[in-house]
C-alpha cells in the first residue's frame, strides 16, 4: 500500500520546484469558491486545492467508512475526531489517488482540483481554548535583559517549567485577515499618570502552534510518552502584541489588551506524520527537568521560519530567519505540563509556542528584539525605518522543513495593520 510519506512518490499533478505542498505533505484546510460558497474540507498539492467532498462523492473513500457529511464541515475538527489512524489512512489514500501511476480519478481532475489563487482559504480549525507558551530561551533571555537585570535575565521558574498563559481564541483569524491597531492604556513615563490611545509599539511574534486532535477527561494528565497521540498537527502563528499596552497592564496577572486583539494563523494544518522526517534533538535542558517532563527520543523539528515586513508603499524586507528547533521546551513537554494538574483539552484547542528567537540578531522573532526596544531601527528599502510596525504594514510569516530534496511547508500567515478605530 502506498504511504504518503514515501519520499520517492511523485504526482500526476505538477508540483513546482520549491513548492510547500508536494504529495508527501497533504495538509488539511477549509475553503470555498465563488460558485460554491459553502465551506468544505480540502488538502493541497502544488498550486492546487483538492476538493475532498467531490472525491468523497466519487466513492473513492468508501473503504474508510467516514460519516457522509464529514467533508462538508466549516472546520477540520470532525476529521480530527476520527483519530490519527483514520486520518493516516486518508492521507495514504489521497497519495495513492494522486500518485503518478494512478489513473483512477485523473480524468475527472477538473471536478476536484481548484487553482489555489481562485479559492478562499478559511479558518481551518474551530478553536475552543488557546494557550500561549513562552518557550524560547533566547527570546526569554532577550526580554529579561531589556526589562530586568541583564545578569539574571531568566526568572527563577523558567528553566523548570514551560511558562504559559491562557489567551483569547475568539480573535484568532486566518491568514490574510487585516486588523485595526489596538488602543488601550499606556504609561509613557514612570512618574506620570497613564493615558489612553492607539498603541505606539505594535509588534509581531514569530510562532508556531499545535492543534489538539484528541480529547482528554478532566483530571486526566498526559505523559510525554503519549503526548504526540494528542497532537494532530502544526500551523504558523503570529501573536500580534502591543508592547506598550502590555508593559503597563501585565503586572500582576499577565497579558490582556496587549495580546487579545488579534492572532493570525496559517490556513493549512500540517500533520505530525508529514513532519516525521524532520525530527531533531532540541537544546540541552539544564538543570534536568522534573520527572514528569522528561522524555525519550527527538521531539523537536527542523522547521525554517522567516518573517518579512511589506510597507504600504510595497517595499518589502525580510527581518527574521529563525528555526523551530531552537525551542527549549518542546510541544510534548508543553502539553504534559498543561495537563499535569488535571486540566482537560479538547479537539481543536490551540497551543502556541511563544516567540521563536535564535542566537543571533538576524534570528530574533519580534521587532522588540530586532530593533532592541527601539534603539536599533530597521532600514526599509523605501527609506523608512521600523522600530515597531506602522499602519499599512503587512507582516508575512513563512515556514518549511527541507531535507534530502523533500520540502514540507506551511504556506503563509499574513496580516495587515489598519489604522486604529
Amino acid at each position: 500500500m502506498i504511504q504518503a510519506n514515501d519520499p520517492s512518490l511523485t504526482s500526476w499533478i505538477e508540483v513546482p520546484a520549491g513548492s510547500d505542498f508536494p504529495i508527501q505533505n497533504l495538509p488539511f484546510g477549509v475553503f470555498r469558491t465563488p460558485i460554491n460558497p459553502s465551506p468544505r474540507l480540502c488538502t493541497a498539492i502544488g498550486n492546487f486545492v483538492v476538493d475532498l467532498p467531490v472525491l468523497n462523492y466519487m466513492s473513492v473513500f468508501d473503504e474508510l467508512d467516514f460519516p457522509p457529511d464529514l467533508f462538508v464541515q466549516p472546520s477540520i475538527n470532525g476529521l480530527m475526531k476520527q483519530g490519527k489512524q483514520q486520518v493516516r489512512k486518508l492521507r495514504n489514500r489521497l497519495a495513492e489517488l494522486l500518485s503518478e501511476e494512478n489513473e483512477e480519478v485523473r480524468k475527472n481532475a477538473w471536478h476536484f482540483l481548484h487553482p489555489m489563487e481562485k479559492v478562499e482559504l478559511l479558518m481551518p480549525v474551530e478553536v475552543g481554548d488557546y494557550t500561549d507558551f513562552y518557550s524560547s530561551i533566547e527570546h526569554a533571555t532577550n526580554v529579561g535583559m531589556m526589562f530586568r537585570d541583564p545578569a539574571n535575565a531568566l526568572l527563577p521558574n523558567w528553566r523548570h517549567l514551560p511558562v504559559g498563559y491562557h489567551g483569547r481564541s475568539s480573535s484568532i483569524v486566518v491568514s490574510g485577515t487585516p486588523f485595526h491597531r489596538p488602543s488601550g492604556q499606556t504609561r509613557p513615563k514612570d512618574d506620570e499618570p497613564p493615558v489612553f490611545g492607539p498603541s505606539r509599539q505594535l509588534d509581531f511574534e514569530l510562532e508556531t502552534a499545535f492543534i489538539i486532535g484528541r480529547n482528554t477527561e478532566l483530571g486526566q494528565p498526559v505523559s510525554t510518552a503519549e503526548a504526540e497521540d494528542y497532537i494532530f498537527g502544526m500551523v504558523l502563528f503570529n501573536d500580534w502584541s502591543a508592547r506598550d499596552l502590555q508593559q503597563w497592564e501585565y503586572v500582576p496577572l499577565g497579558p490582556f489588551l496587549g495580546k487579545n486583539f488579534a492572532s493570525s494563523i496559517s490556513p493549512w494544518v500540517v500533520t505530525l506524520d508529514a513532519l516525521e522526517p524532520f525530527r531533531v534533538n532540541g537544546p540541552e535542558q539544564e538543570p534536568a527537568p522534573l520527572s514528569y517532563l522528561q522524555f525519550q527520543g527527538a521531539r523537536n523539528y527542523d522547521i525554517q521560519l522567516e518573517v518579512a515586513i511589506r510597507a504600504e508603499s510595497g517595499a518589502e524586507k525580510t527581518v527574521c530567519q529563525s528555526n523551530f528547533s531552537y525551542m527549549y521546551w518542546n510541544m510534548c513537554q508543553q502539553l504534559v505540563h498543561h495537563t499535569v494538574n488535571g486540566c482537560n483539552v479538547r479537539v481543536g484547542d490551540l497551543c502556541a509556542s511563544g516567540t521563536i528567537s535564535g542566537p543571533t540578531p538576524g534570528s530574533y522573532g519580534s521587532m522588540l528584539e530586532i530593533a532592541w526596544k527601539g534603539t536599533r531601527p530597521v532600514d526599509m528599502p523605501d527609506g523608512s525605518k521600523r522600530s515597531f510596525l506602522q499602519d499599512g504594514d503587512t507582516v508575512i510569516v513563512k515556514g518549511w522543513a527541507e531535507k534530502d530534496g523533500l520540502r514540507i511547508g506551511f504556506g503563509e500567515a499574513t496580516g495587515q495593520v489598519l489604522p486604529a478605530l
